[in-house]
């Protein structure tokens, strides 16, 4: 049967994704309280082929919202905890030597599945996070000369805490700057904290998403027909220039040493598209703009000490821009 089109202009195979990845939203809210701006940000980066880097206390469901979005979309996810003591074949994986064949095979390492989560990222030295760069940006592994592709899709989902910065390793602005979307987790609501404190003492088992009635309401097809579909979102050369002026005004901003590059305004219209194809459009406005600037843009820019001292904040300098750079018509 031939797929019908709706008033907006997509099909029905399109309208069905969506359907599908909206209700992604319901299904991990069986796990997890709240966090629906976390969960969206993490669909938007499976949208656009991006990554997530979450940052928030211990304690506040990071893992667990991972964990229930790889269920809720039949994908492989795999948790890495980052220690200082941990080597990059611990992440890649390594040639293992077969004392029967007499050969050396490759083991794969936990980087061979669909979601990773990277607890901790920024524990572990620079030599390890690098491992992952060529994984980020390649979706590949390359040991001992060979390239080893990665599945798809594929995600990193990179924790760190914002606190407890002794013993840390902070991110270079080379790695930083391959996250699509840096998304803050706060901590509940009074009212959040309750419903989960009720969840528990009602026999809710964090490890067992199945019994909390978590189930796949997407797959990889629906997947890849959502990511044709923001493919196609129109994009008009008013928005274009919006999204460069943005980045642009980050460069001259005095509180910044480091403003936005051009792959960063890049990241900015990928994850407005994907914005609004989700909210029902297939053209980008400025409002779609304005909703991710502030994940698409916080760690890719780097504030003056000064500025710093004084209490100004990366989302403070691009609310500000926001405020100043003229909206198109």
């Amino acid at each position: 049967m031939d797929p019908t089109t709706d008033n907006a202009g997509n099909t029905g195979d399109t309208g069905t994704a969506r359907a599908s990845l909206e209700a992604l939203r319901a299904e991990i809210a069986k796990a997890v309280v709240g966090q629906d701006p976390a969960v969206t940000g993490l669909v938007v980066a499976l949208l656009c082929r991006g990554h997530v880097l979450l940052e928030g206390v211990p304690g506040v469901a990071k893992t667990l919202l991972v964990r229930a979005l790889a269920s809720a979309l039949e994908l492989d996810t795999k948790r890495v905890q980052f220690t200082p003591d941990l080597m990059p074949s611990d992440v890649t994986g390594s040639l293992v030597y077969d004392t029967r064949t007499a050969e050396f095979s490759f083991q794969e390492g936990p980087v061979f599945t669909n979601l990773l989560l990277a607890d901790e990222i920024n524990r572990t030295p620079p030599k390890t996070q690098s491992s992952l760069l060529e994984a980020m940006e390649e979706r590949q592994v390359t040991v001992d000369g060979t390239p080893r592709p990665l599945p798809e899709p594929f995600l990193v989902a990179a924790t760190q805490n914002p606190v407890e910065y002794e013993g840390t390793y902070p991110l270079p602005e080379a790695q930083l700057d391959r996250f699509l979307l840096k998304l803050t987790v706060p901590l509940p609501s009074r009212q959040e904290e309750i419903d989960v404190l009720t969840r528990h003492a009602s026999g809710f088992n964090p490890r067992d998403l199945r019994a909390a009635g978590v189930r796949p309401v997407a797959g990889p097809a629906e997947l890849e027909a959502a990511r044709a579909a923001v493919a196609k979102t129109t994009v008009s050369p008013e928005i274009t220039a919006y999204v460069v002026d943005i980045c642009r005004a980050t460069r001259e901003s005095p509180s910044l040493t480091l403003g936005v590059s051009p792959r960063g305004a890049t990241a900015l219209l990928a994850t407005s598209r994907a914005w609004a194809w989700l909210t029902g459009r297939d053209y980008v406005i400025p409002d779609d703009v304005k909703a991710l600037a502030l994940p698409t843009l916080r760690h890719r820019v780097q504030l003056r000490p000064e500025a710093e001292m004084e209490g100004v904040t990366a989302d403070s300098v691009i609310n500000a821009i926001l405020a100043h750079v003229p909206v198109p018509r």
